[in-house]
């Protein structure tokens, strides 16, 4: 099978589709450092660092398969309502229409969050689709079931050129914990009540502790993290762009780190992320965790 990937990021769907024995011919995206790191990981595949509202996909190889996570940051709840919702943000979701009615692939796979079904136009966008032959079959996986440390649930629409939508037999793996991603040897630790310390941040703190004991992951920021503390012998709540998450072990604690967070987003080891830390957990935030992408796609193949 051999596949392309529109906003390809850290690569986490073309990951997938490598695990599941796909052959990930060309990616893109328009974020010149997801580009680098991207060819970093996957120096087998042909590279375009380009505006996919504005690209020729004649450009793109032929392919059996289309992997696409536009932009989602204007359909998450997570953004706030204070921030705006762009439109330019929601559009990128058209390049997948534009690519597709260009090649006609066998297969196509979207990725994005659950409130991209919420998007006014996504009738539309799904009648476009359905205007070129696809059959839609949306559904709304955790990736937890997956067999990542992680509970990330994620609207997957995957479109097939058949007269019936696909039905998918996908595995539901055993759960991982976010202590098998987590080294307490390492990182830089500080004292948990050290001067200047938010009061909200002990409050949590104080809350996980009572619900948890000593060794406990805390929400560091209210705001997309939620406001209470999490075992570690569950998945870790949903990543973000932004380091959310920490570590507590008795009167320490640091935030879990972006090696930490490329293992429980499930990359595999060695997987190259920049040394940043601020940088890394852009990418790895906006990734799609590779085994649950592989898990789609294999009950894709054997499907159709």
């Amino acid at each position: 099978m051999k596949a392309i990937d529109l906003f390809a990021g850290a690569g986490g769907l073309s990951t997938g589709a490598a695990m599941a024995g796909a052959q990930v011919l060309w990616a893109a995206n328009h974020w010149p450092t997801a580009v680098q790191w991207h060819t970093a990981n996957h120096p087998g595949t042909v590279h375009a660092c380009q505006d996919l509202h504005q690209a020729d996909f004649r450009d793109a190889p032929a392919h059996d398969l289309l992997l696409a996570s536009p932009a989602c940051q204007g359909h998450s709840r997570a953004r706030g309502k204070e921030q705006p919702h762009h439109d330019a943000q929601r559009a990128t979701a058209w390049a997948v229409v534009t690519c597709a009615e260009v090649h006609r692939p066998q297969a196509v796979i979207v990725e994005n969050v659950r409130e991209f079904a919420d998007w006014t136009l996504y009738p539309a966008w799904c009648a476009a689709m359905n205007a070129l032959g696809y059959a839609l079959a949306p559904m709304v996986l955790d990736a937890a079931d997956h067999g990542v440390a992680q509970n990330r649930l994620r609207l997957i629409v995957v479109a097939t050129r058949s007269k019936h939508p696909v039905e998918l037999k996908l595995p539901r793996r055993e759960h991982r914990t976010a202590a098998s991603c987590i080294d307490f040897s390492t990182g830089r630790w500080s004292a948990i009540n050290k001067p200047g310390r938010s009061l909200n941040t002990l409050a949590r703190i104080a809350a996980g502790r009572r619900a948890h004991g000593d060794r406990f992951l805390a929400p560091y920021y209210g705001s997309g993290s939620g406001e209470s503390g999490r075992s570690l012998g569950r998945p870790i709540g949903t990543l973000t762009t932004k380091a959310r998450w920490a570590l507590i072990d008795g009167e320490q604690m640091r935030m879990v780190s972006a090696a930490e967070g490329a293992k429980l987003m499930g990359f595999p080891n060695g997987y190259r992320f920049p040394a940043n830390e601020a940088t890394a957990w852009h990418l790895i935030g906006n990734a799609v965790p590779p085994p649950m992408a592989a898990d789609v796609i294999d009950a894709l193949r054997t499907a159709v």
